[in-house]
C-alpha cells in the first residue's frame, strides 16, 4: 500500500490516521488535518499530523 506523500497533505483535508495507541490493533480515526508535523517528503509508516480535534497520528489515507 502506497502511503500519501507530504506534498499531498495540506490543512483542511480529510483524512484517516493511526494514533500510537492504535497501531497494533491498526483501527483508523478520521479527521481533518491542522497540522504536519513530518518535516520529511515521505515516510515509511506515514505522515504525521495534528488532526483538528487535537489527535496526532500517521496518514493512511486521504478521503475525498
Amino acid at each position: 500500500m502506497m502511503l500519501p506523500a507530504r506534498a499531498d497533505i495540506k490543512a483542511g483535508v480529510k483524512v484517516t490516521i493511526v494514533t500510537k495507541a492504535n497501531q497494533r490493533s491498526g483501527e483508523l480515526t478520521e479527521g481533518i488535518v491542522k497540522d504536519i508535523l513530518t518535516k520529511s517528503p515521505r515516510h515509511p509508516h506515514g505522515i504525521k499530523v495534528r488532526l483538528e480535534c487535537g489527535l496526532v497520528g500517521r496518514v493512511r489515507e486521504i478521503l475525498v
